[in-house]
């Protein structure tokens, strides 16, 4: 009992490390897509011992790793665009 607690606070930890990295360094769209994916894996952290409590809901965890997976690949699409087109990722130079 103890250790999923322990483990769920890690999941929160690192889901707002996340976001604080999210906050503070918004120049990047590389930087802010990999503080996008810290914030998913501290979700899925925190639903793989949400759900191991319970009984047989496990092909949850499946869907989401499945929409975070389309949603990385969508980021990294656009960011090649933005790059093929302006030349770089620097959202200040995107006008």
């Amino acid at each position: 009992m103890m250790e999923s607690f322990n483990m769920m606070m890690l999941g929160m930890i690192v889901f707002f490390f996340g976001f604080l990295k999210f906050l503070m360094n918004r120049k990047h769209l590389l930087s802010m897509l990999l503080s996008l994916e810290l914030m998913m894996l501290g979700s899925f952290l925190m639903l793989v011992f949400l759900v191991s409590g319970s009984l047989g809901e496990e092909s949850f965890l499946l869907y989401f790793l499945t929409m975070v997976v389309c949603e990385s690949s969508l980021g990294l699409s656009i960011l090649v665009l933005i790059v093929r087109s302006h030349g770089n990722d620097y959202f200040f130079n995107m006008k």
